[in-house]
Protein backbone atom coordinates (compact mmCIF):
# COMPACT_ATOMS: atom_id res chain seq x y z
CA UNK A 1 0.00 0.00 0.00
CA UNK A 2 1.51 3.31 -1.07
CA UNK A 3 1.08 5.55 1.93
CA UNK A 4 0.42 8.87 1.06
CA UNK A 5 1.47 10.84 4.33
CA UNK A 6 3.99 10.96 6.48
CA UNK A 7 2.33 11.51 10.41
CA UNK A 8 4.46 14.35 12.01
CA UNK A 9 6.21 13.41 16.00
CA UNK A 10 5.11 9.77 15.48
CA UNK A 11 7.57 8.12 18.26
CA UNK A 12 6.45 11.09 21.01
CA UNK A 13 2.72 10.40 20.54
CA UNK A 14 2.86 6.64 20.51
CA UNK A 15 5.05 6.81 23.55
CA UNK A 16 2.93 9.13 25.30
CA UNK A 17 -0.16 6.54 24.79
CA UNK A 18 1.92 3.33 25.51
CA UNK A 19 0.88 3.10 28.78
CA UNK A 20 -2.58 2.49 28.05
CA UNK A 21 -3.86 -0.88 28.56
CA UNK A 22 -7.76 -0.97 28.06
CA UNK A 23 -10.51 1.32 26.97
CA UNK A 24 -10.50 3.69 23.22
CA UNK A 25 -8.62 6.07 22.39
CA UNK A 26 -10.25 8.58 19.64
CA UNK A 27 -7.80 10.12 16.84
CA UNK A 28 -9.90 12.71 15.96
CA UNK A 29 -7.99 13.62 12.68
CA UNK A 30 -7.57 10.16 11.15
CA UNK A 31 -5.82 11.34 7.97
CA UNK A 32 -4.43 8.62 6.60
CA UNK A 33 -4.36 6.40 9.84
CA UNK A 34 -0.29 6.79 10.26
CA UNK A 35 -0.68 7.93 13.72
CA UNK A 36 -3.82 5.46 14.37
CA UNK A 37 -1.88 2.18 13.22
CA UNK A 38 0.90 2.73 15.43
CA UNK A 39 -1.14 3.33 18.63
CA UNK A 40 -2.95 0.11 17.72
CA UNK A 41 -0.01 -1.93 17.12
CA UNK A 42 1.63 -0.72 20.17
CA UNK A 43 -1.43 -0.91 22.21
CA UNK A 44 -3.16 -4.21 21.10
CA UNK A 45 -6.02 -4.37 23.70
CA UNK A 46 -7.49 -0.65 23.22
CA UNK A 47 -9.79 0.13 20.90
CA UNK A 48 -9.99 3.03 18.46
CA UNK A 49 -12.38 5.79 17.18
CA UNK A 50 -10.99 7.58 14.36
CA UNK A 51 -12.24 10.51 12.73
CA UNK A 52 -12.14 12.95 9.70
CA UNK A 53 -14.17 15.14 7.60
CA UNK A 54 -12.31 14.17 4.03
CA UNK A 55 -13.87 11.02 2.44
CA UNK A 56 -10.78 10.34 0.58
CA UNK A 57 -8.56 9.62 3.48
CA UNK A 58 -11.74 8.26 5.73
CA UNK A 59 -11.98 5.44 2.39
CA UNK A 60 -7.81 5.21 2.59
CA UNK A 61 -8.11 4.53 6.65
CA UNK A 62 -10.40 2.49 6.19
CA UNK A 63 -8.33 0.03 3.64
CA UNK A 64 -5.19 0.80 6.10
CA UNK A 65 -6.79 -0.08 9.14
CA UNK A 66 -8.98 -3.04 8.18
CA UNK A 67 -6.72 -5.60 9.77
CA UNK A 68 -7.36 -4.50 13.05
CA UNK A 69 -11.22 -5.26 12.24
CA UNK A 70 -13.87 -4.72 14.94
CA UNK A 71 -10.99 -2.61 16.99
CA UNK A 72 -11.74 0.41 15.22
CA UNK A 73 -14.20 2.46 14.46
CA UNK A 74 -14.24 5.38 11.86
CA UNK A 75 -16.52 8.26 11.68
CA UNK A 76 -17.09 10.48 8.72
CA UNK A 77 -17.39 14.02 10.48
CA UNK A 78 -16.06 17.51 11.47
CA UNK A 79 -13.72 16.69 14.24
CA UNK A 80 -14.96 19.06 16.57
CA UNK A 81 -17.83 17.23 16.54
CA UNK A 82 -16.73 13.36 17.37
CA UNK A 83 -16.79 13.66 21.15
CA UNK A 84 -20.23 14.64 20.86
CA UNK A 85 -20.85 11.74 18.85
CA UNK A 86 -19.43 8.51 20.67
CA UNK A 87 -20.02 7.42 24.63
CA UNK A 88 -16.69 9.11 26.71
CA UNK A 89 -17.43 6.76 29.58
CA UNK A 90 -14.24 4.43 27.73
CA UNK A 91 -12.12 6.67 26.17
CA UNK A 92 -8.94 7.41 27.52
CA UNK A 93 -6.96 9.30 24.94
CA UNK A 94 -7.27 11.89 22.32
CA UNK A 95 -5.28 13.00 19.86
CA UNK A 96 -6.30 15.97 17.07
CA UNK A 97 -3.17 16.36 14.84
CA UNK A 98 -4.54 19.92 13.62
CA UNK A 99 -2.91 20.14 10.29
CA UNK A 100 -3.29 19.82 6.20
CA UNK A 101 -2.12 16.46 4.96
CA UNK A 102 0.88 15.66 2.73
CA UNK A 103 -2.16 14.07 -0.34
CA UNK A 104 -4.03 16.84 0.18
CA UNK A 105 -1.12 19.15 -0.37
CA UNK A 106 -0.09 17.56 -3.55
CA UNK A 107 -2.72 16.66 -5.48
CA UNK A 108 -3.10 19.11 -8.03
CA UNK A 109 -7.51 19.11 -7.58
CA UNK A 110 -7.33 19.69 -4.11
CA UNK A 111 -6.16 23.69 -4.85
CA UNK A 112 -3.64 23.68 -2.10
CA UNK A 113 -0.53 23.63 -3.38
CA UNK A 114 1.20 26.71 -5.61
CA UNK A 115 1.19 25.23 -8.60
CA UNK A 116 -2.32 23.80 -8.47
CA UNK A 117 -4.72 24.93 -11.84
CA UNK A 118 -7.36 25.08 -9.09
CA UNK A 119 -8.13 27.22 -6.15
CA UNK A 120 -10.56 25.07 -3.74
CA UNK A 121 -8.46 24.43 -0.38
CA UNK A 122 -11.99 22.71 1.22
CA UNK A 123 -10.52 19.42 3.76
CA UNK A 124 -14.01 18.49 2.92
CA UNK A 125 -14.92 19.06 -1.22
CA UNK A 126 -18.63 18.77 -0.14
CA UNK A 127 -18.91 22.23 1.95
CA UNK A 128 -19.91 25.47 0.05
CA UNK A 129 -17.25 27.91 0.68
CA UNK A 130 -13.78 27.43 -1.01
CA UNK A 131 -11.09 29.35 -2.03
CA UNK A 132 -12.28 30.75 -4.90
CA UNK A 133 -15.01 32.45 -3.26
CA UNK A 134 -13.26 33.65 -0.35
CA UNK A 135 -10.41 35.16 -2.92
CA UNK A 136 -12.70 36.76 -6.19
CA UNK A 137 -15.87 37.51 -3.54
CA UNK A 138 -14.81 38.87 0.00
CA UNK A 139 -14.30 42.42 -0.01
CA UNK A 140 -10.66 44.04 0.74
CA UNK A 141 -10.95 44.77 4.16
CA UNK A 142 -12.19 41.15 4.76
CA UNK A 143 -9.36 39.59 2.86
CA UNK A 144 -7.22 42.04 5.22
CA UNK A 145 -8.48 40.53 8.33
CA UNK A 146 -8.20 36.98 6.87
CA UNK A 147 -4.36 37.97 5.73
CA UNK A 148 -3.70 39.78 8.88
CA UNK A 149 -5.33 37.66 11.91
CA UNK A 150 -4.81 33.99 10.12
CA UNK A 151 -2.35 34.54 7.69
CA UNK A 152 -0.14 36.87 10.30
CA UNK A 153 0.66 38.15 6.85
CA UNK A 154 3.48 41.40 7.70
CA UNK A 155 2.08 43.21 4.45
CA UNK A 156 -1.45 42.19 4.95
CA UNK A 157 -3.14 45.28 3.56
CA UNK A 158 -0.93 45.75 0.50
CA UNK A 159 -1.37 42.21 -0.43
CA UNK A 160 -5.66 42.56 -0.05
CA UNK A 161 -4.90 45.19 -2.27
CA UNK A 162 -3.02 43.77 -5.27
CA UNK A 163 -5.73 40.47 -4.94
CA UNK A 164 -8.55 43.12 -5.50
CA UNK A 165 -6.82 45.02 -8.39
CA UNK A 166 -5.94 41.29 -10.23
CA UNK A 167 -9.28 40.00 -9.68
CA UNK A 168 -10.75 43.36 -11.69
CA UNK A 169 -9.46 42.05 -15.07
CA UNK A 170 -10.83 38.37 -14.67
CA UNK A 171 -11.43 36.17 -11.75
CA UNK A 172 -8.60 34.31 -10.19
CA UNK A 173 -9.40 30.65 -10.66
CA UNK A 174 -6.05 29.00 -9.75
CA UNK A 175 -3.73 28.76 -6.93
CA UNK A 176 -1.11 29.42 -9.04
CA UNK A 177 -2.55 33.10 -10.60
CA UNK A 178 -2.86 33.56 -6.34
CA UNK A 179 0.85 32.60 -5.62
CA UNK A 180 1.87 34.77 -8.12
CA UNK A 181 -0.21 37.80 -7.18
CA UNK A 182 0.93 37.58 -4.41
CA UNK A 183 4.71 36.43 -4.60
CA UNK A 184 6.41 33.36 -4.37
CA UNK A 185 10.09 34.64 -2.74
CA UNK A 186 10.44 34.95 0.90
CA UNK A 187 8.53 37.74 3.58
CA UNK A 188 10.73 40.17 5.13
CA UNK A 189 11.96 38.83 7.90
CA UNK A 190 10.73 35.38 7.55
CA UNK A 191 11.72 32.21 6.11
CA UNK A 192 8.44 31.74 4.28
CA UNK A 193 7.12 33.21 1.18
CA UNK A 194 4.37 35.58 0.89
CA UNK A 195 2.20 33.43 -0.86
CA UNK A 196 2.88 30.47 1.89
CA UNK A 197 1.37 32.87 4.44
CA UNK A 198 -1.37 34.16 2.17
CA UNK A 199 -2.44 30.67 1.44
CA UNK A 200 -2.35 29.57 5.27
CA UNK A 201 -5.19 32.38 5.71
CA UNK A 202 -7.41 31.78 3.05
CA UNK A 203 -7.28 28.06 3.81
CA UNK A 204 -8.10 28.45 7.70
CA UNK A 205 -10.98 30.60 6.78
CA UNK A 206 -12.56 27.80 3.81
CA UNK A 207 -12.50 25.21 6.50
CA UNK A 208 -12.90 27.23 9.53
CA UNK A 209 -9.69 25.36 11.10
CA UNK A 210 -10.23 27.56 14.63
CA UNK A 211 -13.58 26.75 15.35
CA UNK A 212 -13.15 23.49 14.98
CA UNK A 213 -10.35 23.45 17.11
CA UNK A 214 -12.00 25.42 19.70
CA UNK A 215 -15.29 23.42 19.27
CA UNK A 216 -13.05 20.67 19.52
CA UNK A 217 -11.45 21.70 23.27
CA UNK A 218 -15.00 22.78 24.23
CA UNK A 219 -16.42 19.11 23.61
CA UNK A 220 -13.39 17.25 25.96
CA UNK A 221 -14.18 19.82 28.15
CA UNK A 222 -17.91 19.21 28.65
CA UNK A 223 -17.42 15.70 28.13
CA UNK A 224 -17.50 14.18 31.66
CA UNK A 225 -14.13 12.37 30.97
CA UNK A 226 -12.91 10.13 34.01
CA UNK A 227 -9.21 9.94 33.10
CA UNK A 228 -7.71 10.61 30.04
CA UNK A 229 -4.70 11.90 27.82
CA UNK A 230 -5.54 14.94 25.24
CA UNK A 231 -2.71 15.47 23.02
CA UNK A 232 -3.02 18.13 20.54
CA UNK A 233 -0.38 18.80 17.85
CA UNK A 234 -0.75 22.76 16.20
CA UNK A 235 1.18 24.13 13.03
CA UNK A 236 1.18 27.63 13.64
CA UNK A 237 1.19 30.06 16.74
CA UNK A 238 -2.96 30.55 16.87
CA UNK A 239 -3.74 26.70 17.07
CA UNK A 240 -1.10 26.59 19.68
CA UNK A 241 -1.80 29.38 21.47
CA UNK A 242 -5.75 28.47 21.74
CA UNK A 243 -4.70 25.02 22.87
CA UNK A 244 -2.06 26.56 25.55
CA UNK A 245 -4.34 28.73 27.13
CA UNK A 246 -7.21 26.12 27.06
CA UNK A 247 -5.36 24.26 28.35
CA UNK A 248 -4.04 26.58 31.28
CA UNK A 249 -7.59 27.36 32.27
CA UNK A 250 -8.40 23.36 32.28
CA UNK A 251 -5.76 23.17 35.26
CA UNK A 252 -7.45 26.31 37.17
CA UNK A 253 -8.75 25.15 40.65
CA UNK A 254 -10.42 28.70 41.18
CA UNK A 255 -11.84 30.53 38.46
CA UNK A 256 -12.70 33.96 40.38
CA UNK A 257 -11.72 36.86 39.09
CA UNK A 258 -8.45 37.64 39.98
CA UNK A 259 -9.24 41.30 41.21
CA UNK A 260 -11.37 39.48 43.51
CA UNK A 261 -9.59 39.61 47.09
CA UNK A 262 -10.13 36.27 47.75
CA UNK A 263 -11.68 33.05 46.43
CA UNK A 264 -15.58 32.94 46.09
CA UNK A 265 -15.99 29.88 43.79
CA UNK A 266 -14.66 27.44 46.44
CA UNK A 267 -12.23 25.82 43.93
CA UNK A 268 -12.52 22.52 42.42
CA UNK A 269 -12.64 23.42 39.02
CA UNK A 270 -9.34 21.77 37.65
CA UNK A 271 -10.18 19.33 34.56
CA UNK A 272 -6.46 17.81 35.48
CA UNK A 273 -3.19 19.00 34.88
CA UNK A 274 -0.77 20.16 31.82
CA UNK A 275 2.11 17.30 31.33
CA UNK A 276 4.05 19.39 28.48
CA UNK A 277 5.00 22.71 30.11
CA UNK A 278 6.32 23.53 26.56
CA UNK A 279 5.31 21.88 23.50
CA UNK A 280 6.98 18.72 22.09
CA UNK A 281 8.81 19.78 18.89
CA UNK A 282 9.95 17.66 16.39
CA UNK A 283 14.08 16.42 16.00
CA UNK A 284 16.74 17.98 13.84
CA UNK A 285 16.21 14.35 12.21
CA UNK A 286 12.47 14.47 12.04
CA UNK A 287 12.45 17.69 9.96
CA UNK A 288 15.52 16.62 7.69
CA UNK A 289 13.53 13.37 7.21
CA UNK A 290 9.84 15.85 6.55
CA UNK A 291 10.24 18.97 6.19
CA UNK A 292 6.67 19.64 6.61
CA UNK A 293 6.65 18.70 10.41
CA UNK A 294 9.08 21.30 11.04
CA UNK A 295 6.54 23.79 12.44
CA UNK A 296 4.31 21.18 14.62
CA UNK A 297 3.98 21.53 18.33
CA UNK A 298 2.65 18.85 20.57
CA UNK A 299 1.10 19.68 23.98
CA UNK A 300 -0.43 17.02 26.75
CA UNK A 301 -2.83 16.68 29.40
CA UNK A 302 -4.23 14.74 31.59
CA UNK A 303 -7.78 14.55 32.29
CA UNK A 304 -8.28 12.90 35.87
CA UNK A 305 -12.32 13.05 36.52
CA UNK A 306 -11.41 14.93 39.74
CA UNK A 307 -13.38 18.35 39.19
CA UNK A 308 -15.82 18.99 41.75
CA UNK A 309 -18.01 21.13 39.74
CA UNK A 310 -19.79 19.05 36.69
Amino acid sequence: MNIPHVPVLLKEITDAFSALDEGVVVDCTLGYGGHSEAILEANPKIRLIGCDRDAQAVAFAKKRLARFGERVQIIHAPFSTVISRIDPLHVKGILADIGVSSLQLDLPERGFGFDSDVLDMRMDPTMPLSAYEVVNTYTQSQLEEILREYGEVPQWRMLAEKICKAREIGPITSAKMLAEIVGRGRTQGRKVSPATLVFQGIRIEVNDELGELSGLLRSIETAGLKRCLVGIVSFHSLEDRMVKQTFKAWQKECICNPFVPRCMCGGGHALGKIITKKPIEPSEEEIRSNPRSRSSKLRFFLIDGKRAHE
